[in-house]
């Protein structure tokens, strides 16, 4: 197993909706703003462009006037499957920052490359999600390897969200 393996994080969903409305849902400002992020938070679309260098910059609430920013800058689109951007927390101005977690803040890594694919199979969307530090020393990767358990139930959580969403769309 590569150094990378080791330290991929990998979680896969099958949704009841066909794998165009699931792209959407990944792809639309109006649409990820009702469905990205933590369970109990709010998203603002900052920014969507939706191209190879183009950046999606948002804005979580989880309480009014306290917003924790991130970002991804899109890497590879090839719609309706495979979608590849690297993922960041950061500043108001989009620039990347630090985890915003005291305990986390100096040992997880600035960049996570990621790589969503979508497959179908009679109207249902197999989601995989995977992703991994990006040009992380070895503690950044550690870190992030240890954060696993933690990440499967916040994108968990995030996923119910998106499955919600595609039900009510």
């Amino acid at each position: 197993m590569s150094a990378t393996q080791a330290q991929e994080f990998v979680i896969t969903r099958v949704l009841n909706a066909p794998r165009a409305q699931v792209w959407n849902a990944w792809t639309e400002a109006d649409r990820l703003q009702q469905w990205w992020g933590p369970k109990g938070c709010k998203l603002r679309v900052v920014t969507l462009d939706l191209r190879p260098g183009g950046l999606f910059h948002y804005a979580m609430e989880f309480q009014p006037g306290h917003a924790m920013y991130g970002r991804f800058v899109y890497r590879e689109i090839a719609a309706p499957e495979r979608l590849v951007y690297v993922s960041s927390f950061s500043d108001v101005q989009g620039g990347i920052t630090r985890a915003p977690f005291e305990q986390i803040r100096d040992s997880w890594p600035p960049e996570v490359l990621n790589t969503l694919t979508l497959g179908e199979d009679g109207g249902r969307t197999m989601l995989t999600l995977r992703g991994h530090p990006l040009n992380a020393g070895e503690a950044e990767a550690k870190t992030f390897a240890g954060m696993f358990d933690s990440m499967r139930r916040g994108f968990g959580g995030t996923l119910d969200q998106l499955a919600s969403h595609l039900a009510n769309a």
